[in-house]
């Protein structure tokens, strides 16, 4: 038979142990990870381990009385299960509960705080004008509040407009001196435009304006605008319950009040402009870290054509005002997150708000802002503990079912692979390794939660790790019975028997990828660890299985073919091997002399 090729392959055929080594020490370094986490065991899902219970019930918006339907319903389970359980993975459950209420449970282990604050939070955001905003009450203890600042990685190309409110527009005079003393004359701006300026901050909308508004609706424009200064005169955002109340009731279209925390880390109160730009106009938020100027976490945010064009307006108007009026506020909830001002108009198409987020509080804000907002405002009506829904007992009988299959299959293997099971077992031991490993630290990175539909996709596994040693021996052993020895069978046989397994896992990976994008709910726990399993199975026969065949190889004992080492040649029905003979040369005559 022909040496083999040298170079490349020849190498590798060399050198097994690299590839046993680098599997060993991942495995190590997986461990470590695990144990270093505080997780060293996968965290269960609800049915399970039990977990808490919230139980959330919805109020209608104000002026409309008929909100709490069917379909905003479902669109808040939607909302509240994405927030929740991003990956599907997490064993959250979110559920209708007669016609106004959303029960929400969330397995043990997972931070039931954020998860409430998650669930709970309408996230409704809007950009709007600064009208007044001075220092309130004490200090407050918290970081300094983050700002807004806007870039130019998109364009707006819609051709839609905005009809922007008087109030957002309105510009004071050089003169302006009290803050709150320019909130009245910059409301009143919108019902009783006049030609001249006072020496407050105020200033007329339209110089050339000459049709007036009926008294009445002056007095209402008045009145409003005076309770609203009120309002903003009594309000102390360093109380806890003033700050809960700030703005409660109001709508998008009309002014209003609100806290938040500036830069100094001092409780801020604001008289707010109506609404320009809603969270609806924002097309995609996330969370990064600033590596360049290493200003830390932010939320990145990124308009849709319509929303960009809204904010181009809006800071134009802006820019063309005096401090504070020069400032949009960024209202999350009715709370201030960030107000900067405005030099120019802003016409990138995104935006970004910065300051002292963590890591943690920069995705959460950035999860509520991408899966949108909530079409209802609810009230947190209980909080409970839950108990297990099946219970210990059901895990157990679900262990006891895996370890009575992996049995099956070892002994299936000792039996009739005999010395090869010596390969496939510690392969198959390589492979739950890893799979519990991985699970484990999965539980802390992204909430993945096992619950009986994942233990299900673990035991499946052990079957479609089982068949890919069996396609290799196969594959060897049909090498042998061509008459070849055994280190060369290995070689032959590796690249066939790697094309087969290749093309099962993939119609096995393809398989649970479908089935996680099409279903929901605990299926998809079933249709992940299928997918994980699948992938570490390719992963353990190129790194683990293959380089430890190799090395077998050149024992006596395998080599040899003993007849225990499940390579008997004899027991295979091995044909004799080739073997090249001179052909007999035809008889000559003797010449005569």
């Amino acid at each position: 038979m022909a040496a083999p090729k040298k170079g490349r392959s020849a190498s590798a055929q060399s050198r097994p142990g690299r590839s046993l080594a680098f599997i060993l020490i991942a495995i190590a370094a997986l461990t470590g990870g695990m144990f270093l986490s505080g997780h060293p065991t996968p965290r269960l899902g609800i049915d399970l381990a039990g977990g808490t219970s919230i139980t959330l019930t919805a109020k209608n918006e104000p002026g409309q009385p008929n909100a709490i339907n069917k379909t905003n319903m479902n669109t808040a389970v939607d909302i509240m299960n994405r927030r929740v359980n991003g990956l599907g993975v997490s064993e959250a459950e979110v559920q209708t509960q007669g016609s106004d209420n959303i029960i929400v449970n969330i397995p043990k282990g997972t931070n039931s705080k954020e998860a409430r604050d998650q669930v709970g939070t309408t996230a409704k955001l809007y950009f709007r004008p600064v009208l007044a905003t001075e220092v309130s009450g004490s200090a407050a203890s918290a970081s300094p509040s983050p700002s807004a600042s806007s870039s130019s990685s998109s364009k707006a190309t819609d051709k839609a407009t905005e009809k922007a409110t008087s109030s957002s527009s309105a510009s004071p005079t050089s003169s302006a001196t009290s803050q709150g003393r320019a909130v009245t004359d910059a409301l009143k701006a919108d019902s009783t435009p006049s030609a001249s300026s006072s020496a407050s901050s105020s200033a007329s909308p339209s110089a050339s304006s000459s049709a007036s508004p009926s008294a009445t609706s002056s007095a209402s424009a008045s009145a409003a605008a005076t309770k609203l200064e009120a309002q903003y005169t009594a309000l102390n955002c360093a109380d806890k319950a003033q700050r809960a109340k700030a703005g409660e009731g109001s709508k998008a279209t009309d002014p209003t009040v609100a806290c938040g925390k500036n830069s100094s880390g001092q409780w801020q109160k604001y008289i707010l402009g109506p609404a320009e730009v809603s969270g609806t106009d924002i097309k995609s938020a996330s969370a990064v870290f600033d590596t360049q100027s290493a200003a830390g976490w932010k939320v990145t945010m990124e308009f849709t054509s319509g929303g960009s064009k809204k904010f181009a307006n809006i800071t134009g108007k802006l820019a063309q005002n005096q401090s504070p009026q020069n400032q949009f506020a960024i209202v999350l909830d009715g709370d201030v997150v960030s107000d900067p001002f405005v030099q120019q108009a802003l016409t990138g198409g995104s935006a970004e708000i910065s300051g002292s987020f963590d890591q943690t509080e920069a995705q959460s804000l950035a999860n509520m802002l991408k899966y949108g907002a909530l079409p209802l405002t609810f009230k947190e009506s209980s909080v409970t503990t839950v108990t297990a829904a099946l219970g210990g007992e059901q895990l157990h009988a679900g262990l006891i079912a895996g370890a009575i299959g992996l049995g099956l299959v070892v002994i299936y293997l000792v039996v009739y692979y005999r010395g090869l099971s010596i390969i496939a077992i510690p392969s198959l031991l390589v492979s739950g390794a890893l799979t519990y490993v991985i699970m484990a630290l999965l539980g802390p990175t992204i909430g993945f939660a096992l619950n009986l539909p994942a233990v299900c996709g673990a035991i499946v596994a052990i079957g479609i790790t089982a068949d890919s040693f069996i396609v290799f021996f196969e594959r060897i052993r049909d090498e042998i019975r061509e008459g070849r020895s055994l280190r060369p069978a290995v070689e032959r046989a590796w690249p066939r028997a790697r094309r087969t397994i290749l093309v099962s896992d993939f119609v096995s990976f393809l398989a649970a990828a479908v089935l996680f994008i099409v279903t929901v709910g605990k299926v998809q726990g079933f249709a992940f660890t299928l997918g994980l399993t699948t992938v570490l199975d390719v992963v353990v026969v190129f790194f683990f299985t293959k380089p430890l065949m190799t090395l077998l190889a050149r024992r006596k004992f395998y080599a040899s073919g003993h007849k225990w080492s499940g390579l008997d040649p004899k027991a295979l029905g091995a044909k004799p091997p080739l073997r090249r003979t001179r052909r007999p040369s035809a008889p000559v005559d003797p010449k005569e002399a």
